[in-house]
């Protein structure tokens, strides 16, 4: 495959990841007045879905960058983020219009988050970094949904921030501005702080040879 079809397809993997994300805060917003528990744990339709077909999130794949740093490896990561822009803020524009609600509560969910001080918003945005690196590891490694079904509605229900989904609330939402643009930047940044802190780790461990290096 030549480099314009690299690009397209690790771009489309990007976008359909975005849709997946988009899904599962769609079905969240739904439930957002009524029953927020249930809205997190059907939140899981999208990681799980982006898990089982392959799909390019960056808040999936940042977290193994330690292992894979190449340029291919990079362009995945980039463009895969472009995609999932890409695809949360058609889906999520395409959504407020067709279901009204769903803007209603986008603004709410917005609102709030535009309230909170960044550093907060940081702090947030790290520990729900660790939980998405666990849960695609723990499916990775162990070929399982448990860990998308337990840490995918615990970062929900603590009110952690995940960049992705927050460019889809804000689309719904239809309001742009400098202010969520610059909560999306920290939201990113903190997720790929978080989700590096246990590859990091990791890498400590493997080179601890005492007994209770392998614990």
């Amino acid at each position: 495959m030549n480099t314009f079809g690299k690009i397209l397809r690790q771009t489309a993997d990007g976008i359909i990841a975005g849709i997946m994300i988009a899904l599962g805060g769609t079905a969240y917003l739904s439930c957002y007045n009524d029953n927020r528990y249930i809205g997190a744990l059907l939140f899981c339709v999208g990681l799980y879905c982006i898990c089982i077909k392959g799909y390019s999130l960056y808040t999936g794949k940042i977290g193994y960058t330690l292992d894979k740093h190449g340029k291919d490896d990079i362009s995945v990561l980039l463009l895969g983020l472009l995609g999932n822009a890409i695809g949360t803020i058609a889906f999520g524009y395409l959504i407020a219009a067709a279901i009204p609600e769903i803007k209603v509560a986008a603004a709410a969910l917005c609102e709030y988050k535009l309230a909170l001080p960044y550093w907060q918003i940081f702090v947030r945005a790290t520990l729900c970094g660790i939980l998405v690196y666990l849960a695609v590891d723990i499916f990775r490694e162990n070929k399982t949904p448990l860990g998308i079904l337990l840490c995918i509605p615990t970062f929900i229900l603590s009110s952690y921030e995940h960049s992705i989904a927050d460019i889809f609330y804000f689309a719904a939402y239809g309001t742009p501005s400098a202010q969520a643009l610059l909560v999306v930047f920290i939201v990113l940044l903190g997720n790929s702080i978080g989700a590096l802190i246990l590859p990091l780790l990791k890498f400590g461990r493997k080179a601890d040879n005492s007994p209770c290096g392998n614990l």
